[in-house]
């Protein structure tokens, strides 16, 4: 039974979306997700909403139960995703207050596991990491955000050294990120669409003078946006496209998959 169509996975500052809800206790072969989902209607769709690192931030970025967190989503019928995130910025392309959707990541975490994959030969294709469906509605849903550029993703949870932030500036990518990976290629795995839509709260040490990034500043700003933020991602959600026939699933056709998919193969 299908609970949900798309899912909206809550960052920092960002733990409550729904008005009306249902909460659904999901178990998982990888352990309980971050919270029980919550499930409502929005922009007539049915729409699960997860925080990413749960209700109280009880998660930090290098501890999120990310591959439970996807599989609940996808066992709830969900395959699209847009996935909030609080970034710090690495080009004066940027600046606080901006959204952006990027189109590029690149992963630079090293405790997580990365996969769904634990035997055989199973490789997924991820040139470029993002759903262009769910991309394209959240670049609809506001006329000023911006396209485009490479987001970072670190361990955490600390934040960056000036000389770890400026080789990231100096290689072109655009934002900072600890929670972005191992999320993209988790929901990939599962055939799920998934998108980002990051709000830059702080121009990362390498590209500011100053004390640095400060934790206290990354929640005020995000906090400050949550209005504007929210009101982008029910637009967005209105104007989904049909997953069906979406790369992001059917990359998988054909494909012997060593690892369940629950609920089946969704929409090819």
């Amino acid at each position: 039974m299908s609970f949900a169509e798309v899912a909206v996975i809550g960052g920092t500052g960002f733990y409550s979306f729904l008005d009306d809800y249902e909460e659904h206790p999901v178990e998982t072969p990888y352990g309980a997700p971050s919270a029980p989902v919550a499930v409502g209607t929005l922009a007539g769709r049915r729409v699960a909403f997860l925080p990413r690192h749960g209700p109280h931030h009880e998660h930090p970025p290098h501890a999120i139960p990310y591959r439970a967190n996807l599989w609940a989503l996808r066992a709830l019928g969900v395959r699209q995703v847009l996935a909030p995130c609080a970034v710090g910025g690495l080009s004066d392309a940027v600046a606080p207050g901006d959204l952006v959707v990027p189109d590029q990541l690149v992963d630079r975490t090293f405790r997580r596991v990365p996969s769904y994959v634990e035997r055989g030969a199973v490789h997924l294709p991820f040139a470029d990491p993002y759903c262009p469906g769910v991309s394209g509605a959240l670049a609809a849903a506001d006329p000023e955000l911006k396209v485009g550029g490479a987001m970072v993703v670190i361990e955490g949870p600390r934040f960056s050294t000036r000389a770890e932030s400026r080789h990231y500036a100096d290689q072109g990518w655009t934002l900072i990120n600890m929670t972005g990976a191992p999320e993209a290629a988790l929901a990939r795995e599962l055939r799920m669409c998934y998108a980002p839509v990051a709000l830059v709260t702080d121009m990362d040490a390498g590209a500011e003078v100053g004390d640095g990034v400060d934790q206290e500043e990354v929640v005020a700003l995000f906090r400050a946006n949550l209005e504007r933020l929210s009101g982008l991602l029910a637009r967005a959600i209105e104007g989904l496209p049909d997953p069906r026939g979406c790369g992001c699933s059917t990359w998988a056709d054909g494909v012997e998959l060593t690892y369940e998919v629950p609920g089946g193969i969704g929409p090819g």
